[in-house]
């Protein structure tokens, strides 16, 4: 059986006099194909054009690759210092790149700057074959993970997103993956570089400068991604960060890159102009306390597995949030980040979010020895009676 404890919050928003700005009234994204503006924590959308419309999506592909790339640095499948011998394939690949030549080697964290920043098909690529031994074996896995997301609108044929008639995405599908890839705070390292250099103080010394100009010009943009090709046009998934709300947008389909960053700009402005993110636990914050079984200390205790935030529009007066902890029936081993139940968001009556809770550190299962003097002090202290 799972024990519910609820919780009941109530915000009040500041009542600061502001006009209230709907999306439709600016003609956000007018010119692109199609747009979308999420908070990611939420999941919430604030603004949507055209959202599902499959289309090339260009370099922004490389962001499925960062993903699984980020993936496997995680589960320790590769590491940051690894050096990585570039094949043929890699780098005879065209459009942007950051000059690899068969052969050379290049560590796993130079490589990824170079897609990060200067969009490196070849770099991209070489991390490909790395990861799952062929460039086709990646796309297998970055179809895979795209239906791990449920995304509905997305087919990838290669890592880089050159044109391929069936490799498309969209604007909505992008917003996805860039919402599971702010989850690995790492990449923003790389993200929000503006320019740096690979190979420095050599001869081969190569100058890298952000395709997305935004992470220069705009306070608190830190990503993602660019994206260009004759068929997808100009696209942009930008990620920014202002007093601790990420908000994530897309265009896709712009008529140049000008256009492309002017509406994202427009597109963030409405974003933090019109919202707030109240964040009512952390990641961090203990919400109950479970007994386990045969574990070696006699209680757990829970978090959240991310952070249980609220979207707040500034215009509204107030919203209650309840919160319900549902945990399961637990027995030891335990590891931190195992689901061991779920906290169920309601905003004024509406369920909103199910996020899982885990135990806040690793519980090992207790020998015979230590269970047994356990059940003799619970006897002592008249826990038990014989």
């Amino acid at each position: 059986m799972k024990k519910i404890f609820i919780v009941s919050i109530v915000l009040c928003c500041l009542l600061i006099p502001i006009k209230t700005i709907h999306a439709e009234e600016l003609l956000l994204a007018e010119k692109a194909k199609s747009a979308v503006i999420i908070e990611p924590t939420t999941g919430t959308i604030l603004f949507e054009k055209n959202s599902h419309e499959k289309l090339h999506p260009a370099s922004m592909t490389k962001m499925m690759s960062m993903l699984l790339i980020m993936e496997a640095i995680e589960d320790k499948t590769i590491s940051w210092d690894e050096m990585i011998t570039v094949s043929e394939t890699a780098s005879s690949m065209g459009g942007s790149q950051i000059l690899l030549e068969v052969g050379e080697k290049m560590s796993v964290r130079d490589l990824f700057k170079g897609v990060a920043v200067a969009s490196g098909n070849d770099a991209v690529v070489a991390l490909a074959e790395r990861i799952a031994g062929t460039k086709d074996e990646f796309v297998k896995k970055m179809n895979a993970r795209a239906k791990e997301l449920g995304l509905k609108d997305t087919n990838f044929k290669n890592p880089h997103g050159l044109d391929d008639a069936n490799h498309y995405s969209s604007a909505y599908d992008m917003a996805l993956i860039a919402k599971e890839l702010s989850k690995h705070e790492e990449v923003f390292k790389f993200t929000s570089i503006y320019e740096d250099y690979l190979r420095k103080g050599t001869d081969k010394e190569i100058w890298l400068v952000n395709t997305n100009k935004l992470v220069r010009f705009y306070d608190g943009v830190d990503g993602f991604k660019t994206g260009y090709t004759k068929e997808a046009g100009y696209c942009l998934t930008a990620s920014a960060k202002r007093n601790g709300m990420r908000i994530i947008t897309v265009v896709m389909g712009e008529e140049d890159s000008k256009v492309r960053n002017a509406e994202t700009t427009q597109m963030l402005d409405y974003a933090f102009a019109q919202y707030n993110l109240n964040t009512l636990l952390s990641k961090d914050s203990i919400v109950g306390k479970k007994e386990i079984n045969k574990g070696k200390q006699k209680l757990a205790t829970i978090v959240p597995k991310e952070d249980v935030t609220a979207l707040i529009k500034k215009s509204d007066k107030k919203k209650e949030i309840n919160y319900t902890l549902s945990l399961d029936q637990l027995k030891a081993p335990i590891k931190r980040g195992d689901t061991v139940g779920s906290i169920t968001v309601k905003e004024d009556g509406k369920t909103t979010r199910t996020i899982p809770v885990t135990v806040k550190q690793d519980i090992k299962k207790a020998n015979i020895m230590e269970l047994y003097m356990r059940y003799l002090k619970d006897i002592l202290a008249g826990d038990i009676t014989l």
